[in-house]
């Protein structure tokens, strides 16, 4: 049966009240699936993304990529006019976002207690650093926090060496995905019971359910995370080597690979040797395997070594840059940019998210927008305000 070619959240209104990374990053893969998301920011000011370099044409290029397909709204929610205009918007959305510090939702009358009565189907989803209840509550939160916090910088960096952080924002992006699937959870939900609920989403629990290597280690037996550099913490080998032009890593993660890399290398006399017999063998003789592989690499070519372990059967790849990826053909096959545009910018490209489901086309060119460039659009099309009271709000600076 043919599915009909149609957003997968066409018709879901979603009100963004997110700020940087975590939550713009949750909408926006809910705007790529077709849902309708006004972004509430202050007039004058807009969002601390906008500010974020590189800037083109006066325009943040990080703030573009996070805030595609969505709408900007100028609200001043400070004042007791732009608090009514959200909860009028609310009244008629399937979604809320926000990532405030835990209460000041609260504050402004806008918590879930506050809007739960008025729509009893809205999806009102919180996200902070450390969740609303907990030690570290009203601890402020940036990525960088919770990556040293969850004990990801603690296992990241070579033997021996200083904790370092991943170079991403990853738990803002980690925190976004859990967001992002927990609200098309909580919608599914609401078609079989019809009612909405409240999420707590915070990132310092979501970058620790995702340390599952080490958690099996704590959890289930004596052995300490520590700092390993590229190799995995329990196989080897699986670890990166140097060879003449760039570094390539390789994933010996079973007997019969291990063999195969010996033989590829070769080194075929190394199968039965006794420090190499089985895992636990070469993780207690990981520096005599290492040099010996390393010294493999080092008199060849990235592209010499990679043939080898291809020919042989052995996972193995290049470490690439970004440019080097770009110039592979992969993201232009996985259609993984995507034509966008702002007014100011002009016609720039999108990162969408990455899941491709049948029978739906991408969205033809999302729109990175500008500050308040919906504001009157989106008051006229959803609250029916006419001319002169869009004057008066102006002039009031509620908007």
């Amino acid at each position: 049966m043919k599915l009909p070619s149609k957003p997968l959240f066409e018709g879901v209104r979603v009100l963004d009240l997110t700020r940087v990374m975590s939550g713009p990053f949750c909408t926006a893969m809910l705007a790529d699936l077709g849902a309708e998301v006004i972004k509430i920011e202050m007039p004058g000011f807009g969002e601390e993304g906008r500010y974020v370099a590189p800037l083109v044409n006066g325009e943040s290029s990080y703030f573009a990529l996070l805030n595609r397909g969505k709408r900007s709204v100028t609200v001043n929610m400070k004042s007791p006019e732009g608090v009514s205009l959200i909860r009028d918007l609310c009244r008629q959305s399937d979604v809320l976002v926000e990532n405030f510090r835990p209460g000041v939702m609260n504050r402004l009358g806008l918590g879930y207690s506050d809007l739960e009565p008025i729509n009893s189907r809205l999806i009102y989803a919180s996200i902070s650093g450390f969740g609303e209840k907990g030690p570290f509550a009203d601890w402020p939160a940036f990525d960088l926090v919770i990556q040293a916090m969850s004990g990801l910088m603690s296992v990241t960096g070579e033997r021996g060496g200083r904790a370092i952080a991943v170079g991403e924002s990853i738990a803002d992006v980690t925190t976004g995905m859990f967001a992002a699937w927990g609200i098309a959870a909580a919608l599914f939900d609401r078609e079989r019971s019809g009612a909405g609920r409240k999420l707590d989403v915070a990132m310092l629990d979501s970058l620790f359910s995702m340390m599952v290597t080490h958690l099996s280690r704590h959890l289930f037996s004596d052995q300490v995370s520590e700092r390993v550099g590229n190799r995995h913490p329990l196989s080897y080998p699986v670890d990166s080597f140097a060879t003449l032009d760039g570094d390539i890593v390789l994933v010996g993660f079973s007997e019969p690979i291990v063999k195969r890399i010996f033989k590829g290398i070769g080194r075929p006399e190394l199968i039965d040797d006794p420090r190499f017999q089985t895992n636990a063998d070469r993780n207690t003789h990981e520096a005599e395997l290492r040099s010996i592989i390393a010294t493999w690499a080092a008199i060849l070519s990235r592209e010499e070594a990679l043939r080898i372990l291809r020919d042989a059967d052995v996972p193995a790849a290049p470490v690439l840059t970004i440019e080097e990826l770009l110039d592979t053909g992969h993201v232009e096959a996985r259609n993984l940019l995507q034509p966008g545009i702002n007014s100011n910018m002009g016609d720039i490209k999108l990162v969408p998210q990455p899941v491709r489901f049948s029978g739906v086309d991408p969205i033809p060119t999302m729109r990175s927008p500008t500050l308040g460039e919906h504001t009157e659009l989106v008051l006229r099309e959803k609250l029916k305000l006419d001319e002169d009271k869009i004057a008066a709000m102006r002039a009031a600076q509620t908007v």
